[in-house]
């Protein structure tokens, strides 16, 4: 089968589809607001800590330090964000759709059966993830909060409370949508980048030696001299990039085009001129080390610059919180969890959703963050540990993909990586000397959501072979019940199943127990394809089995939200007569209960059964029409 193209033009959906009154311009400020409010926001903390990392053992901030650390950070925006994320990685995309599980799914497609190591690595990126969108929100706020110290010190014993306030507040307002706000997300922040570029430009000029940064051989003396306090400062230095993983991950929301051009023109200036400017002002006065970037700005222009940090990391908070939500319907599309509850908060776009158990478990998280550490620079340490991972991954994937499916020899995928991969690696060594200070938390979570991933993808599998062997294969029955056909009810019966060879649970259970059928049957699946979305021309495939049987197969992407209903009506134009009202879908409801002899530990039996019970209702989920569906009960064991 051929795929469709592998890229989506700016101001279209990957299927081709124009995005509404998305113009170029439209989407860069767009790009501005939701890709670059992460990365936006790290010069709040990443040169402080960076420096104080260097000099954390007695020595004092001298001009080798500042320079050196300045030099790290510039080439570690321009390799590890331009090179590889702006010029490399968005080229690798799945349909027009990036992120960890698209690229997962783009290199296991194509290995074909050998694709266990990918999903593997798949798995491990989006578990790492998870532990960033917790970190993000608390480190974000808090850092732009403690500017209040700055303005007054009065204000120091409210940092936390408001802190608090401030993310209940973010997740409290996440069930309304962010279709509203988010109008405001580019154009404040290209006001943020603004701010950062001009306090930047004012303390360069008084301090032009700072430029000399540029040359990397500034970074590279400082970590030969500097030794393991060298190594370790670079997991400080590494909190520059953070957020660069959403250049990629939004790529289907605003198009290679408008994310190259916001990075190049708007953001990577601003960035880079800001922290030249944190340079030049501690190399005039080190004792502003303590804020850096606060002390950049005079005494009238604090409280506004607090407030608009507060701002901005809201907006970086919002861009991951809804990342998270994109991730976990992805995972649930590719088997890696079970169904949940997705609302959509907008009737225009389907990407903006709303996850309830995910938003309550992520706000807990935060909180729980926000106490433990109470200052950004004690949850520094925790930062960094999941977003080098994820990028390492990222990184190995795309070797993958690079050699597969761009069809490039090996040897030349892997001399356009492995220099990526060895700067990633070297980034996640560093971090993982903070594992003590903090770094263990989002590898505990990671690790925890990797083995609930694991666990429900493995137990998934056990219980469709073991049903399997249960099952009837469904020609054989329809041939049956057409020799002797059992007493007709008018209308039609929708049967769901996860394999259209077999005879479906609700089937043999309707006819064990009601000894009917209705006049026209359906066996109906829904498969997940390997791609973000599915045209509407391939959404629907239909096979008549017998007289009175059909067999119909739904495809969607794994970006989309399964619509039974609407997808059937796209039936009608194959000749499949559907009405709502005179159609019964029948559903198994299967309790399960662990086995004597499993395939997997007892533990993890009962893991996956406690995972069964979280699952989203398939009525809810597929978006049928309550009035319309049986669910028929069913006792395995696993």
């Amino acid at each position: 089968m051929t795929e469709p193209s592998a890229s989506a033009a700016p101001g279209q959906l990957a299927d081709g589809t124009p995005l509404p009154h998305a113009g170029f311009w439209a989407l860069t400020l767009g790009s501005i607001g939701v890709v670059y409010g992460d990365i936006g926001t790290s010069p709040l903390y990443a040169f402080r800590e960076s420096v104080l990392a260097a000099a954390g053992s007695g020595n004092a901030v001298t001009e080798a330090i500042i320079l050196g650390i300045l030099s790290l950070i510039i080439w570690a925006l321009l390799l590890v964000v331009t090179a590889k994320y702006v010029l490399i990685l968005l080229r690798a995309d799945n349909n027009g759709e990036g992120g960890t599980l698209a690229l997962m799914a783009l290199a296991s497609r194509a290995l074909g059966r050998s694709s266990g190591f990918v999903i593997l690595l798949g798995i491990t990126s989006g578990a790492l993830f998870y532990g960033d969108a917790i970190i993000t929100p608390a480190l974000s706020v808090l850092s732009a909060i403690e500017g209040l110290k700055i303005v007054t010190p009065a204000f120091e014993h409210y940092i936390v409370p408001l802190t608090v306030v401030i993310l209940v507040g973010l997740f409290a307002v996440q069930s309304r949508g962010t279709a509203k706000v988010a109008t405001f997300f580019g154009p404040l922040t290209l006001v943020w980048f603004a701010a950062l570029a001009v306090a930047g430009l004012v303390h360069i000029a008084d301090n032009p030696l700072v430029l000399k940064a540029f040359n990397p051989y500034y970074g590279l003396n400082f970590l030969f001299h500097h030794g393991i306090i060298g190594f370790f400062t670079l997991g400080a230095i590494f909190l520059v990039v953070t957020g660069s993983e959403a250049l990629y991950a939004d790529l289907g929301h605003f198009g290679r085009g408008p994310i190259r051009f916001a990075w190049l023109v708007v953001v990577l200036p601003a960035l880079t001129i800001n922290y030249l400017g944190q340079g030049a002002l501690v190399l005039a006065n080190p004792k502003a080390i303590e804020s850096p970037f606060f002390l950049m700005y005079p005494q009238w222009a604090l409280l506004p610059m607090v407030i608009l940090a507060a701002i901005a990391t809201v907006i970086a908070s919002q861009a991951v919180i809804t990342g998270a939500y994109s991730l976990t319907r992805q995972a649930i599309q590719l088997g890696l969890l079970p169904r949940l509850e997705i609302r959509h908060t907008s009737e225009e776009v389907s990407g903006q959703i709303y996850m309830p158990r995910v938003n309550l478990l992520l706000l807990i998280g935060v909180l729980l963050l926000v106490a433990l550490f109470r200052s950004s620079s004690a949850l520094a340490s925790a930062y960094g540990i999941a977003v080098t991972g994820t990028m390492v991954v990222t990184a190995l994937m795309a070797i993958v993909v690079i050699n597969k499916v761009w069809r490039w020899p090996l040897a030349a995928a892997l001399a356009l990586m492995l220099p990526f991969l060895v700067i990633d690696l070297t980034f996640l060594t560093s971090n993982m000397l903070k594992i003590a200070e903090g770094g263990w938390m989002p590898l505990a979570l990671g690790a925890v959501v990797m083995v609930l991933m694991y666990t429900w993808r493995r137990g998934s599998r056990l219980l469709i072979q073991k049903t399997r062997k249960l099952e009837i294969p469904l020609d054989t029955l329809v041939a049956s019940l057409e020799r002797k056909p059992p007493a007709r009810v008018p209308g039609t019966a929708v049967f769901l199943t996860g394999d259209p060879a077999f005879a479906p649970t609700a089937l043999m259970h309707s006819l064990k127990h009601y000894k009917v059928l209705h006049e026209k049957n359906v066996i109906l699946t829904v498969e997940t394809a390997q791609t973000p979305r599915v045209d509407v021309a391939g959404r629907v495939r239909i096979e008549p089995v017998g007289e009175t049987f059909s067999r119909i197969v739904l495809r969607f992407g794994f970006m989309e939200q399964p619509n039974i209903p609407k997808a059937l009506a796209v039936a009608r134009k194959l000749g499949w007569t559907f009405d709502i009202m005179s159609t019964s879908f029948f559903l198994s409801r299967r309790l399960l209960k662990p086995a004597a002899q499993s395939g997997m530990p007892r533990w993890q039996d009962h893991l996956f059964i406690s995972l069964s019970h979280t699952a989203n209702d398939a009525t809810d989920y597929f978006q049928i029409p309550t009035g319309r569906v049986v669910e028929v009960g069913t006792q395995v064991t696993i």
